[in-house]
């Protein structure tokens, strides 16, 4: 145990923004470098190492989190790297992006603040590059099998990393120029620099990885040939296809998918691009959806240099602590204030969108909402409270639906769906068509990215074992298992 009396000694201390004035100004990453280290030994203290620790349960990867708080606390951070990587591939990505259910059930949180694990997990990882403790790790020897992996993303690459490592030789393909899938284009910069994913794919370059960029199964690549080619597939394409407002007004000119918007925004900071075809600059803009992906355009649209931001959600605003009916340690719903938030803009609550105008040249111009009230689960427009505001440049962030439908790779690998439309799997990821697994959004529907990691690590296991009758990877869930949650 770090501390036995750290959480009672040592109050709950997070990472330190930079001033708004001066983040919005720029894409660097939110946070002020260097303001972790000197606060991170006594927050690890905070860690009861209890007998039960929740924080188990609440991260699907299975974390060892009282062990890495512990070496954390005694600043033996190759120590804790080793035990950080034992069961997360990439834990400068959770770190940075993963709204920490871990801290929602953590046993302390019952009547305190809980205890920064998402702080020192990134801590641990930044000082691990650092010191030169993440190294490549190639297999000893190649089984002679290869595998396919369709999907850059947390899923895809978890997959891919695992499966190099037990010996097999894989390639990674991904439709876009470059690798990472939302990592890469769906996050933006100020959340995590691109710099995290690149060393990564350099490490697993330096382990025998290939990857294949700007190939997209089911249009440059038959679906059937790829799997001709390979002795497994795992196709971890994500749940690409963005949910639609169909109200009058939809057709006019500023209304696009988050997923249409925020990538343009990355490829400037990538250099691809001068200025982004689709800008906030100068706009009113009005994000809909109240979630990750709808802060992520709130903070891109601030540093475009929008005349307005507002963020709309068709549910109730949350509240500051726990309901009763969301008891310990099952992940809340609070109200969240993000950095994007800390910057400015309205959000408005239980709204929904009747519909848009435009002005004579087909360009929104102005949103109508009402208020709604819920009745049987529905929303109800509540009479009496329609009204407009100006809207010249709109997302639409309300989530996904599933998998890319219209590519063919569903058409061309024969593969079934489930009621909710995922691609079905089997207990050990596997699909329907021999030889091919499933991993992360394509098959759970929209997640977190430690529920993507976790699937890839998990799905490489049933891959292992199709290929070699026998696999020692480990497999942190079960495709059936969910989020602790009433």
């Amino acid at each position: 145990m770090a501390d036995p009396k750290g959480f009672l000694n040592h109050e709950r201390e997070i990472a330190k923004t930079r001033p708004v004035e001066e983040r919005v100004k720029d894409w660097n990453e939110v946070y002020q470098p260097g303001s972790l280290l000197p606060i991170i030994s006594k927050q690890a203290s905070r860690c009861m190492d209890c007998g039960i620790p929740f924080c188990h349960n609440g991260c699907p990867l299975g974390n060892l989190i009282p062990e890495w708080n512990d070496y954390a606390y005694r600043e033996d951070w190759t120590e804790a790297s080793e035990r950080l990587h034992a069961t997360n591939n990439f834990p400068e990505f959770t770190g940075r992006l993963c709204p920490a259910p871990c801290e929602a059930a953590c046993v302390l949180g019952i009547n305190q603040p809980p205890v920064t694990i998402k702080n020192v997990e990134v801590s641990i990882i930044d000082k691990a590059w650092d010191n030169g403790d993440v190294t490549p790790q190639p297999p000893e020897r190649l089984s002679g099998k290869t595998v396919a992996v369709i999907g850059s993303g947390p899923a895809g690459l978890a997959a891919a990393q695992q499966l190099t490592r037990a010996g097999h030789t894989v390639a990674v393909y991904e439709r876009a120029d470059r690798i990472g899938g939302l990592l890469r284009y769906g996050i933006p910069e100020f959340k995590m620099e691109k710099r995290h994913i690149n060393r990564r794919i350099e490490q697993m370059r330096a382990e025998g990885t290939k990857f294949r960029t700007e190939v997209e199964i089911g249009r440059d690549l038959d679906a059937k040939k790829l799997r001709k080619r390979y002795d497994a597939v795992v196709i971890a394409a994500g749940a690409t296809t963005s949910r639609d407002l169909p109200v009058p007004g939809r057709e006019l000119n500023g209304i696009h998918f988050a997923m249409e918007y925020l990538p343009l925004a990355n490829k400037v900071q990538e250099g691809d691009l001068t200025v982004a075809p689709i800008s906030a600059e100068g706009k009113h803009v009005v994000v809909i959806g109240g979630g990750d992906t709808g802060a992520d355009c709130v903070g891109t649209a601030h540093r475009q240099g929008a005349a307005s931001v507002t963020q709309l959600e068709i549910m109730g605003k949350p509240g500051d602590e726990r309901n009763a009916n969301q008891p310990w340690p099952t992940f809340p719903m609070l109200y969240k204030v993000t950095s994007a938030h800390e910057e400015g803009g309205e959000r408005i609550y239980s709204v929904s969108t009747t519909h848009f105008e435009g002005d004579e040249d087909g360009n929104v111009q102005w949103l109508h909402l009402t208020e709604v009230e819920f009745k049987d689960g529905r929303p109800e427009p509540k009479p009496g409270t329609e009204r407009k505001i100006p809207a010249q440049l709109v997302t639409l962030a309300m989530g996904f639906t599933g998998t890319d439908r219209e590519n063919g790779l569903v058409e061309q690998f024969g593969l079934e769906l489930d009621e909710r439309g995922n691609i079905a799997r089997d207990a050990e990821f596997a699909t329907n068509v021999p030889g091919v697994y499933v991993a992360g959004d394509a098959g759970r529907g929209q997640s977190l990215i430690v529920w993507a990691i976790a699937e890839g690590r998990s799905a490489a296991k049933g891959v292992d074992r199709f290929l070699t009758g026998v696999s020692a990877l480990p497999a942190p869930i079960k495709p059936t298992d969910r989020a602790l949650a009433v």
